[in-house]
């Protein structure tokens, strides 16, 4: 695992922008970090560097927003079960061959495929933050 202190959201998503280029479609990632932690600032590098241009929106209220089928930006923050998450048909797009990032993704625990990667985003100062993957 890497460990990356970035000083503004921009430096963070330049990061998620290089990690971007280390990932394939079918891929499928934990996004863990507190609310305001950059979690979004961190899916809107990641889809700078798969070369979306699209602009990022947190999916809130959406529970996943579609990327030209290349990035699937999932938040389960209102997610109450997996049975609900599986209702909503969420985990039909692991298979489709995009990148899936899941914010709140231990509310859809049973459903995430065994080999998840993991990125952490950790607030540490006012604009600091610490991103491990």
């Amino acid at each position: 695992m890497a460990k990356v202190i970035t000083e503004n959201a921009e430096q963070t998503r330049k990061i998620a922008e290089e990690y971007a280029k280390t990932l394939r479609g079918g891929d499928v990632i934990v996004l863990d970090g507190e609310m305001g932690a950059g979690k979004t600032v961190f899916v809107k590098g990641l889809a700078r560097g798969l070369g979306i241009r699209e602009e990022v929106t947190s999916p809130t209220y959406a529970y996943m927003n579609d990327y030209d089928g290349r990035l699937f930006h999932y938040d389960c923050y209102r997610i109450e079960s997996a049975e609900q998450a599986e209702r909503l048909g969420l985990a039909d797009y692991f298979d489709m061959g995009g990148v899936c990032v899941i914010e709140w993704a231990q509310n859809i625990a049973p459903l995430l495929p065994e080999d998840c990667k993991r990125v952490t985003v950790k607030i540490i100062g006012k604009n600091k933050r610490e991103i491990e993957f």
